[in-house]
């Protein structure tokens, strides 16, 4: 039950929501460019005076009753009269709240409710109701009937004798003696502007009400998040989700009404999400050098490696930017935030993978893996398979753009017992020379790699053809720093092919280049 406007970012549909320990109920969403509405279904003024004319503090006054329906409890209690003035909802004070406020708040009130009522000697003026010769209401043809004494004479409230007259707080209201009852809020607040209203609307025949969808949240969608699955977990609920916005509201359980219907939503909110991203990318990028701009960067939920964690995920916001991948807990909102990651990682010595089905550890379905310079296996959860691609394709991007930039990467290794240097050079290729000398001992370029293994400690065996035998001949070389090698290698080789270099292409290095055959390494790394 939904319609999609001519933009595609616009979405409208009826869903239920289940916040907290409530029942589900019905509301509509609405999805706009920047915002996820909530909205519930309400009886409204739409003409006539306005409806916070008759009570509330912003007319100096409680609110007062002004009528109460036939057979409800509140008439049937006997405890509840026109005039009276609503002072404590369970014993929260409303006394000087806005007519809305004290109305919301016997909403949110549960199934039972305790107020705390007075008499308000200024209610016949305000009510404009008028008196009969003995002090008494004469009840409307909408009320029960039920009347208070509206006048400074003896009477007290409710027919009670010992009620004395007191002063209600700053404001100087005279006012009788609270009294204490229990009333059950499903049939005080049935039709509740049949019940508890402002005295403007049944002196006032020009009112027209109608029912209207009125915004119950909203959710900003710049760097807010959602989720399928149970917080923390790798259950999925079904058909539901819940979005939560960057300063932690939450929308509650928005339960769709078919599996097919909450991916509509999941993919629509995912969209506008995305496009808010990239959007908020171009303005911060404007601030930053060229070596310093965001490729991408959004929520995920990292996987924890410790399995004693109450929380087996847990969200965090990555960042790819420059020459560095950013793990933060929050989205970095001002340059300090910048420096206050939880970890970085160098883009050109780190290993991304889509991980397929035989490879996930749980129940999640979109999962990929970061490798780190240190061997480090990091483990991510996303919610749709397009949030997949797209960090595939930041990966890429920023990997290509980051070695585009550096050209060449030099690390220290050992061979024989002696210190040498591997620099690996976008456009040479492999170059081996000697520390202390700075002679070269051999040279091949990428094309001529056919492949490569280690021992998944330090060691790397590379397999280069020689042009004019066409032998291969293995080097060894010995590093600290294992996986930093390897990945930047990987990193090399994946931007030459992006950008199409014939001698790599026409090769069959594009196959075989690099791979780790060591048990420890979980990531294979091929092109």
């Amino acid at each position: 039950m939904d319609f999609r406007t001519s933009c595609e970012e616009t979405k409208t549909g009826i869903c239920l929501l289940q916040d907290g320990n409530q029942e589900p109920f019905k509301v509509r969403l609405h999805l706009a460019k920047d915002i996820l509405m909530i909205q519930e279904q309400d009886v409204i003024c739409v003409s006539g005076e306005p409806f916070y004319s008759g009570g509330g503090a912003e007319h100096n006054i409680p609110v007062v009753i002004s009528k109460i329906s036939k057979e409800q409890r509140a008439e049937l209690s006997g405890l509840l009269f026109i005039g009276d003035a609503i002072l404590q909802i369970n014993g929260i004070n409303v006394r000087k709240c806005r007519h809305e406020e004290v109305v919301q708040v016997l909403r949110n009130a549960g199934e039972e409710v305790t107020l705390t009522v007075s008499f308000l000697k200024r209610a016949p003026a305000f009510l404009k109701l008028p008196l009969n010769e003995d002090c008494a209401c004469v009840p409307s043809d909408q009320s029960s009937g039920t009347s208070s004494p509206l006048c400074d004479s003896g009477l007290h409230l409710n027919y009670h004798p010992n009620n004395t007259l007191r002063n209600l707080g700053a404001e100087k209201i005279p006012c009788d003696r609270p009294q204490i009852m229990n009333i059950l809020t499903e049939s005080l607040l049935h039709n509740i502007k049949d019940t508890l209203s402002c005295s403007s609307w049944p002196t006032s025949p020009g009112l027209r009400w109608e029912k209207r969808w009125c915004d119950l949240r909203l959710i900003p969608l710049l760097h807010s998040r959602f989720s399928q699955y149970l917080p923390g977990s790798d259950l999925c609920r079904q058909n539901a989700f819940q979005v939560i916005a960057v300063d932690g509201v939450c929308s509650g359980i928005i339960q769709s009404l078919s599996a097919e219907d909450c991916m509509d939503w999941l993919q629509a909110i995912a969209t506008n999400i995305s496009n808010l991203t990239k959007h908020n990318i171009k303005k911060i990028n404007r601030n930053f050098p060229v070596n310093q701009q965001i490729v991408y960067m959004g929520w995920t939920e990292e996987r924890e490696q410790d399995s004693l964690q109450d929380r087996m995920y847990t969200p965090k916001f990555l960042a790819l930017r420059g020459s560095s991948l950013y793990k933060f807990i929050a989205p970095p909102v001002t340059t300090w935030d910048w420096t206050r990651a939880e970890k970085t990682f160098s883009v050109y010595e780190i290993m991304y993978k889509i991980l397929k089905d035989s490879d996930l550890l749980d129940r999640r379905k979109h999962c990929f893996g970061v490798q780190s310079e240190s061997g480090e296996d990091l483990y991510f959860s996303v919610e749709l398979e397009c949030d997949l691609t797209l960090w595939e394709k930041a990966f890429q991007t920023a990997t290509f753009l980051e070695v585009e930039r550096i050209q060449c990467k030099t690390y220290a290794c050992v061979l024989e017992s002696h210190l040498m240097g591997l620099t690996i050079d976008f456009g040479m290729g492999f170059v081996c020379f000697d520390a202390a000398t700075k002679a070269v001992l051999w040279r091949y370029k990428f094309s001529q790699l056919k492949g490569s293994s280690d021992d998944g400690k330090s060691k790397i065996k590379f397999l280069f053809q020689n042009p004019d035998t066409k032998q291969i001949e293995a080097k060894e070389l010995e590093f600290s720093n294992l996986f930093a090698v390897l990945h930047c290698i990987h990193s090399f080789f994946a931007a030459k092919v992006a950008c199409l270099d014939p001698l790599y292409v026409g090769s069959q290095a594009a196959t075989s280049a690099v791979a780790t055959t060591s048990g420890t390494g979980k990531l294979k790394y091929t092109t």
